[in-house]
């Protein structure tokens, strides 16, 4: 590359790539398109989705327009001349950004022949028969070959290209080998053999330095997917990952220490309510309590007032997602409630999609017989309504006022009577919503029975399990994903696997606490960005340095003590898991990314940075500032600190009383998060390397520091938060 003419590093063009663009199968197309809007706004045209072309999801969320750089619209011109067919255009998503799509189908041909090379030059076999492989080879070389084009016609512009996962890895070896005058990044979300292997109950952290991952990999049948994976990760410029529990996994799997760290984020404004999120909250809680009371018709012997509403959703993935530890607290809360005679109900949903034939006839019935006893007692009160105007109209002085008796009829009374005759039920409500095709076998259902969680009148723990995402078109459960996490009290994760999660994150900004782990990126990123998370809601359990049943119990403790708590403390906390939302917007995420590329940038080509080709530690975290905890104080006139917040004399009573309901958090972000406009471009200064002092990349929230054997530095695992993070 030093021989190459000097590209402009300030003008740069980014491309990134991924099998998800406008193509949605997991967690990466939430990325890209949530983020998308960010970086569209630093980069403009300069920025382009690359991804494989699926027609039926492109046919909605693709706007083909003509392509005006000249560069690429040779690029294109060349690689259609070869037959090979692409769709270049807007994804219709917040910030439109320019995609170029590649349909792989058409690179079949070269198959058989991209498969030798990539044996003879990256020493990665792969399989005949393994088509999600094949697929990642072709987009793979489709890619490498629009990278060496576009380089090839654009010698002007420094160019990067960020990969991600290794379904799109197979391009970095690639570039590397062809020294095609690009730098490139790549992302991990989550490692292929920590998946596999966390799947298969293997105490996966404590051994994660003593797998023979070669071995492991070939046991598995995907040693060829790990070869590409572990091929991208050592090919790239900058290897980074999604959280430090992933960075400490890629360390140990893939044999290389992370550059960096770079959280997901979310759109902040799709779920922003402002003050309006505590009656949306009382909304769609009332729509959860219409379902649980047909779906506990014939047992409703509990307070809807007196009752919390506990979830779980994710991929059916019961030991990584944590279902399993979920329920076990579940069966040890419900004996603690019931020993110390609890008046409170938790109605617990697990929300996980599984194989189902139908649904079930009793959580049909459940609810038609809740709407005809609706029906009729609205029946009913029109006709005394108009009874009693009637009877009042024709009275005068000197004559009885109407009635109750006269208006009712007994025609009213044997409809009422039927109705309440149907409500009877001789058997326990069911734990599941519908019928499952493998219902003996099912681990859910299974361990549900072991801890003997029947939804018992005496139980204080009642179990829905819905095996299917939620929707407002469903006859039993009518409601979106969104509303039905606004309408509930707390999300539990217990995940033992989770790269980053986005289920706590979305609780977070919805408003509603939420437990998570230590061994999810999610729970990492906020232990180490906050001192004492609980304050704000995130109630994290420890897995990593306990015992399964202290962790159990751990998780239990915190479900319990949240029960204890009164209406106006979960509604003064809902206001402070609400206020953390800023720190998951992409207008903060996003700069990690952009320090991401600076130093890609750095490493490609040094010599267009005058600064004795020292790499800044830009990620390095020495700051170890945290956000304390909230300084909760009622409003008051002599406050002039600019911390004040809503007090009224019920707080202050309360307060004298010791009743520990404080009021609403008194810290904020400071002011300059408030703004809308994101500056850019950045200009990175290098920081003074001070003696004995490691130059090394870090996440905003801190990472290890060290240099790899080929000279790049990587990360600490467990830092603190560094100042330009929070401020």
């Amino acid at each position: 590359m030093s021989d190459s003419p000097k590209r402009d590093v300030r003008n740069h063009v980014l491309f990134e790539v991924a099998t998800e663009v406008a193509n949605r199968v997991g967690g990466i197309y939430s990325v890209l398109k949530s983020k998308a809007q960010v970086t569209t706004a630093e980069y403009g045209s300069m920025y382009t989705l690359l991804g494989p072309l699926n027609r039926a999801s492109a046919a909605v969320e693709v706007e083909e327009i003509e392509p005006r750089d000249p560069a690429l619209i040779a690029t294109i011109k060349s690689m259609n001349d070869r037959g090979i067919q692409t769709l270049y255009g807007r994804w219709l998503i917040d910030g439109a950004p320019r995609v170029l799509l590649f349909d792989t189908g058409t690179g079949y041909y070269k198959l058989d022949e991209w498969k030798g090379d990539l044996w003879s030059t990256a020493g990665i076999p792969s399989p005949p028969d393994d088509h999600e492989t094949n697929e990642a080879i072709v987009f793979g070389y489709l890619i490498a070959w629009f990278l060496g084009e576009y380089a090839y016609h654009n010698k002007e512009n420094a160019i990067i290209a960020q990969f991600h996962e290794w379904l799109a890895g197979v391009a970095l070896p690639l570039c590397r080998k062809r020294k095609i005058d690009v730098t490139t990044i790549f992302t991990t979300h989550a490692t292929l053999l920590g998946r596999y292997l966390c799947a298969g109950s293997v105490d996966f952290y404590n051994n994660l330095q003593y797998f023979d991952v070669d071995a492991e990999a070939g046991k598995r049948g995907i040693y060829h997917r790990y070869c590409i994976e572990r091929g991208a990760a050592h090919s790239a410029d900058v290897f980074t990952t999604v959280s430090h529990i992933t960075a400490y996994e890629s360390e140990h799997l893939l044999k290389r220490k992370p550059d960096g760290v770079l959280p997901n984020g979310l759109n902040v404004k799709k779920f922003s309510a402002t003050h309006e999120f505590q009656n949306l909250h009382q909304t769609n809680k009332d729509k959860i309590t219409d379902f649980v009371r047909g779906h506990f018709y014939g047992h409703n012997d509990f307070d809807p007032e007196k009752t919390l509403y506990y979830f779980t959703a994710g991929r059916y993935e019961y030991r990584n997602k944590g279902v399993d530890m979920f329920i076990e607290s579940l069966a040890r809360l419900n004996h603690r409630m019931k020993s110390a005679n609890s008046d409170m109900t938790v109605v617990a949903f697990i929300i996980m999609p599984a194989q189902t034939t139908s649904l079930a006839v009793e959580a049909l019935k459940g609810q038609a017989v809740i709407k005809s006893l609706r029906d009729t007692i609205g029946h009913i009160e029109r006709n005394v309504s108009k009874k009693l105007f009637e009877k009042s109209l024709a009275w005068h002085e000197g004559t009885e006022v109407p009635d109750e008796k006269d208006l009712l009829t007994s025609q009213d009374k044997i409809m009422l009577r039927r109705r309440l005759f149907a409500m009877k039920r001789h058997t326990l409500p069911p734990i599941v919503t519908h019928n499952l095709v493998a219902d003996t076998e099912d681990p859910v259902l299974n361990q549900l029975r072991r801890c003997q969680l029947f939804n018992h009148p005496s139980d204080r723990v009642k179990v829905v399990f819905h095996p299917e995402f939620l929707s407002s078109g469903n006859p039993v459960l009518p409601m979106d994903y969104d509303d039905f996490v606004r309408g509930t009290n707390m999300g539990v994760f217990s995940s033992y696997y989770e790269p980053w999660g986005y289920t706590p994150a979305e609780c977070t900004v919805m408003g509603v606490p939420s437990i998570t782990t230590n061994l999810s990126g999610f729970g990492c990123y906020m232990e180490e960005l906050i001192e004492n998370a609980s304050d704000y809601g995130i109630y994290i359990v420890d897995r990593r340095m306990k015992g399964v049943d202290d962790s159990v119990n751990q998780l239990t403790e915190f479900m319990y003590d949240f029960t204890k708590k009164s209406k106006r403390q979960r509604i003064n906390q809902r206001n402070r898991t609400e206020r953390l939302s800023d720190l998951l917007d992409w207008k903060r995420m996003g700069m990690e990314y952009v320090k991401a590329r600076q130093l890609a940038l750095r490493r490609a080509y040094p010599d267009s940075f005058g600064d004795d080709n020292e790499e800044p530690g830009f990620f390095d975290g020495t700051e170890n500032i945290k956000i304390s905890r909230p300084l909760s104080a009622p409003g008051s006139p002599r406050e002039r600190s600019g911390m004040m917040t809503p007090g009224d004399f019920a707080s202050l009573q309360e307060g004298r009383e010791g009743l520990s309901t404080e009021d609403y958090i008194a810290w904020k972000l400071p002011e300059d998060e408030e703004e809308q406009d994101y500056p850019f471009p950045l200009t990175l200064k290098a920081k003074s390397k001070e003696p004995g002092q490691g130059l090394g990349l870090s996440s905003g929230s801190g990472t290890p520091t060290m240099v790899n054997g080929n000279g790049s530095t990587s990360l600490p695992l467990r830092t603190q938060v560094s100042s330009s993070s929070t401020q």
